[in-house]
């Protein structure tokens, strides 16, 4: 198992999950944060959240990734490499811009770093679906996701926030770009995956891959599970710091133990994962991982029932984070296991845009619920929510199926 752990296919999921997190909370924390002090109106900064939006579409050109191989690198290297370079250069050109003054040409430049940072995920992931065998994708994808958080929260969100007050943006924004070298070089150095025949013309590429995954047994059925199977964590996890507020934690507590302890706690979830994915089986995980994660939600209805305490704030914490770290890695394993390998790139990209979905759009009602249910009953319910999308699993992923 140890030399599985430290292959260079590891290794290389590992490092293009850095490659992938870095750019996202650029266009969002750090250059919120800019633009808030270059006195940008809020209304407009509240507007940069569209500047995502390549984010949810990006199975609208993946078909291209998938049909034309360019004349470097193979038909995954070359694209990545186009666009980790394209990356380079344009979080270093956000760094030239002036929100003060300028916020069109902000938000211009900004979708254009979120255009090739969704572009690159497309080709990252299929990328990691071919070049890893089926019993790797569970760890395979623990550590993309372990590389995708390091990148996110520790560097951009927690080092960057901290060099922004005691350097320029423009320095910020120019090292932040150089972040994206190990990916490229990555790209460079890794072999290309085995090619599993590439689409001949734009019908192949557009609608076959559509007609292969719905002719499958459970297509809807699967579909209808990504969009349940952490829905009730996602709606949890959009009112836990109103909630931790509301009973009396202070900012440094929630920092302390809810964020930093926290991401702790994800990241060995997720290599946790990993490890016991490859002796389980995806599909005997996602049943586990989903039930720990139902579980650990309701015990913030515990934390909200016994009022201020920090160790259990702290077990509470361990818990949901860990279990949701386990989850994770084990749904993003699951949507790879069922990609086509010809189609990768345009089912894989469906089926993340489509687990993007609950996130922006089920999070909307949360602060209704909470405040009209009561924090204990909101909690419990969002646990209750899992159990559709738990049941779902007997369709397509019954416990004796082993995958």
């Amino acid at each position: 198992m140890i030399k599985v752990i430290f292959s260079r296919r590891m290794i290389v999921a590992l490092i293009m999950g850095f490659s992938c997190g870095l750019p996202l909370l650029l266009t969002k924390t750090i250059l919120q944060a800019w633009m808030t002090e270059a006195g940008v109106d809020l209304t407009v900064i509240g507007l940069f959240a569209l500047v995502g939006i390549p984010y949810t579409i990006k199975f609208l050109w993946a078909p291209v990734v998938d049909r034309f191989i360019l004349p470097f690198l193979g038909r995954r290297r070359g694209w990545l490499l186009v666009f980790q370079v394209l990356l380079l250069f344009s979080i270093a050109g956000l760094g030239l811009t002036q929100p003060g003054k300028s916020p069109l040409m902000v938000a211009l430049v900004a979708f254009l770093v979120t255009f090739f940072s969704a572009s690159q995920d497309i080709v990252v992931d299929a990328y990691r679906r071919e070049d890893l065998a089926d019993e790797e994708l569970g760890l395979g994808s623990s550590l993309y996701v372990n590389g995708y958080l390091v990148a996110a929260r520790l560097l951009v969100a927690g080092g960057g926030m901290i060099m922004a007050d005691h350097m320029s943006y423009k320095m910020l924004y120019v090292i932040m770009a150089a972040f994206m070298a190990p990916g490229i070089i990555s790209t460079l150095l890794t072999p290309e995956p085995k090619m599993y025949g590439a689409p001949r013309n734009f019908r192949e590429a557009v609608f076959d891959p559509f007609k292969d995954y719905f002719s499958r047994h459970g297509a809807i059925w699967i579909l209808a599970f990504i969009l349940m199977y952490k829905l009730g964590d996602n709606m949890a996890a959009e009112m836990t710091t109103p909630f931790y507020l509301k009973i009396g934690f202070s900012k440094t507590e929630i920092g302390s133990v809810a964020k930093i302890f926290g991401f702790g706690a994800t990241m060995a979830g997720t290599l946790t994962g990993g490890v016991i994915m490859l002796r389980l089986g995806i599909n005997r995980a996602l049943w586990l991982f989903g039930a720990l994660q139902a579980l650990s939600t309701a015990f913030f209805a515990l934390l909200a029932h016994v009022g201020y305490s920090v160790p259990l704030l702290t077990g509470v914490i361990a818990f949901e984070n860990l279990s949701s770290g386990m989850g994770t890695s084990a749904f993003v394993a699951f949507m790879a296991s069922i990609t086509n390998k010809k189609f990768t790139a345009t089912q894989y990209a469906l089926l993340t845009s489509l687990m993007g979905v609950p996130r922006v759009f089920a999070s909307a009602p949360t602060g209704f619920l909470a405040k009209y249910l009561g924090w204990e009953t909101f909690f419990v319910a969002c646990a209750l929510i899992a159990i559709p999308g738990m049941l779902l699993l007997m369709k397509f992923a019954p416990w004796n199926q082993k995958t």
